[in-house]
């Protein structure tokens, strides 16, 4: 791998204690991501918590509640574009595995442009024009719509920057450099929080923006992060590396892999994302209050998705790898045991969830209503755990051999029609609120899991071919 060759003869290397080749593999692969999604997510929930701290109440639960409702239209966008980078993520890391790294430059040019001229500059015109209209199809009262229009149109501004961000981070994780989008995104992220800080509050002489200032931050973050990542690619020091001298070739079958291995998942995102959507919706009904809590509900289980999504990515870059080299077997072996690994890390969260549920909801909110919401969230988010980690490593496993099918059923059965429907009839029918809502998250869980696992253990995705 490009990044783990040792620098130096007498420096202390900790992957040579590690007597099992693959697992230090996986931990060399898998740590950099985990903890960049990680540190991304507690940044954004450093976010919450200053917003939620506003001294006016109603404007703290505004602002908590607007943020999540331009949050989930914007996440529709960012799964969509996460999802076409699947298939160069798988792409780079085949060519890297079978000795081809002569096409991984053209592969991350035609990603670039489908991700910016396909979704990124498309869906952020949307959202800056139609904010109004969106915030209130996600069911919005007006003075969430007051407080959050403006906000709304500023972060897609910077949405289509971050899906530039997207498509070189995912070539870079592709051939196992992960360490250098992992010291971005950390840097970035940890400005945004003194920019949200000084423009929220007003502090050092800025003036007091409230979550307008939060939205200011969060684009300039991404912006930057523009910059750095373009500024490492054209430096060439990278197998991934941008040079505009070389014409831009559009490549028939680069095309049509990225087509093939990227349409399913982002069709499988698209699928997750409308019954997140209509799944607000259903809880929006239940006030502004319970809302709130489940945002921080949500937001809280956004930290508990990214070690399942980080090694779900390690196994996509070492499946890929091992699959363009002719090694199925290792394919298989690596996906077993970073799924082993991941559920070792989901336990340690579950565990954390179930018992300091209060003390972690109060970070957020002192309100006692919010609080008591989001902390009996949080116990079924605990239950959800190991389910949600076992299919997102797995379904990661299959999307690095090309196999997106398989992750977009269990995705369109489990998310649409069980989801939503135990939810409408848990809260709105059975009354149960909050909770309700959150047991057919289980349950959604537990269908995704049953699908993966059993596509995972038929063995077919170690034979499919790319161009």
């Amino acid at each position: 791998m490009e990044e783990t060759k040792s620098k130096g003869r007498g420096k202390f290397n900790i992957y040579a204690y590690i007597k099992n080749p693959v697992k230090a593999d996986i931990i060399r692969l898998s740590w950099p991501i985990v903890l960049e999604l990680i540190m991304g997510t507690l940044f954004g929930m450093v976010d919450m918590i200053m917003l939620g701290r506003l001294s006016n109440l109603g404007e703290a639960a505004a602002s908590v509640a607007a943020v999540g409702i331009t949050n989930q239209p914007m996440f529709v966008g960012l799964s969509l574009v996460q999802a076409l980078n699947v298939g160069g993520t798988a792409m780079i890391a085949r060519y890297l595995g079978s000795g081809r790294k002569d096409r991984i430059e053209s592969t991350l040019k035609h990603t670039i442009i489908l991700n910016l001229l396909g979704l990124g500059i498309p869906l952020g015109a949307l959202g800056i024009v139609f904010s109004n209209q969106i915030m209130q199809f996600m069911g919005a009262g007006q003075d969430v719509i007051g407080i959050g229009n403006l906000y709304f149109r500023i972060i897609m501004v910077g949405f289509i920057f971050q899906s530039f961000n997207m498509s070189i981070t995912a070539a870079l994780r592709g051939v196992g450099q992960t360490k250098v989008p992992m010291k971005i995104n950390i840097l970035v992220n940890f400005l945004n929080v003194i920019g949200n800080a000084t423009l929220i509050y007003g502090l050092f002489g800025a003036p007091r923006l409230g979550i307008t200032g939060a939205g200011i931050s969060t684009a300039l973050s991404n912006i930057i992060a523009s910059m750095l990542l373009l500024a490492f690619v054209l430096k060439g020091d990278s197998v991934v590396r941008l040079n505009f001298r070389n014409r831009f070739r559009f490549n028939r079958d680069i095309m049509t892999n990225l087509v093939k291995i990227g349409v399913p998942a982002s069709l499988e995102s698209l699928a997750l994302r409308v019954a997140i959507l209509i799944f607000v919706k259903i809880v929006t009904g239940l006030g502004t209050v319970v809302y709130a809590a489940h945002q921080i509900a949500l937001s809280i289980l956004g930290l508990s998705f990214q070690p399942g999504q980080g090694f779900g990515i390690a196994a996509s870059s070492l499946v890929g790898r091992s699959l363009g080299a002719g090694n199925p077997s290792k394919a298989e072996e690596y996906a077993k045991e970073t799924r082993r690994m991941g559920s070792i890390v989901s336990s340690l969260i579950a565990a954390a969830f179930f018992f300091f549920a209060e003390q972690i909801v109060s970070l957020y909110s002192a309100d006692p209503e919010i609080i008591r919401n989001a902390s009996g969230a949080l116990r079924i988010i605990a239950l959800v755990q190991p389910f949600q980690s076992s299919q997102l490593i797995l379904a990661g496993a299959l999307r690095g051999a090309g196999d997106t099918f398989w992750p977009l059923l269990a995705t369109f059965i489990g998310a649409l029609p069980f989801r939503l429907i135990i939810a409408y009839v848990l809260v709105n029918n059975l009354g149960m609120g909050l909770t309700g809502a959150w047991a057919a998250v289980l349950v959604d869980q537990l269908v995704r899991w049953f699908f993966v696992i059993t596509r995972f253990r038929t063995g077919k995705w170690k034979y499919i071919k790319i161009r």
